[in-house]
């Protein structure tokens, strides 16, 4: 069993980058649908930027719940092996996911300082865990000595 730590304001910030880098490729192809669908002219359309919020909102809710929910991770966590839990440290059921998503909201008022929570706090906790009841933990595994190979356990030492 790997041994867990709080992960660390910039540990989280990595996952964020690659998290935000996931969701613009989204709302990128997103756009790229909606210009074959509509024609050259989608940019122009003032139906689309607010097509593309609500979509982007409602896709970032459930790629944010589901995956946390799911595996406690999404895939910017998955890189840096971080995993959001309970404080207990059990899994995160679907409705705290979802609480803990639209805390996000909060944490990033005002100036996101509910985010730099995580960097000044002991246990590395944002705003947004203290309303959920999570934290966000690394899994480190343990140093386990390389397995000695059965040739060189059968050769005696010289004397």
């Amino acid at each position: 069993m790997p041994e867990t730590r709080p992960a660390g304001f910039w540990i989280r910030a990595a996952a964020l980058v690659v998290d935000v880098l996931v969701l613009a490729l989204v709302e990128g192809s997103f756009k790229l649908v909606a210009r074959r669908l509509w024609g050259v002219s989608a940019d122009d359309s003032a139906l689309l930027s607010p097509m593309t919020t609500l979509f982007m909102l409602i896709f970032a809710g459930l790629y944010v719940t589901l995956l946390h929910a799911g595996t406690g991770q999404t895939i910017g966590k998955l890189v840096v092996r971080a995993h959001v839990v309970l404080v207990d440290g059990g899994p995160v059921p679907v409705g705290v996911a979802l609480l803990r998503f639209f805390a996000y909201f909060a944490s990033a008022l005002p100036l996101g300082l509910g985010y730099v929570m995580a960097g000044l706090r002991r246990d590395k906790r944002a705003l947004h865990d203290l309303i959920a009841g999570t934290r966000v933990e690394r899994r480190v595994p343990l140093h386990v000595p390389a397995p000695v190979e059965e040739h060189e356990a059968a050769i005696p030492p010289v004397a």
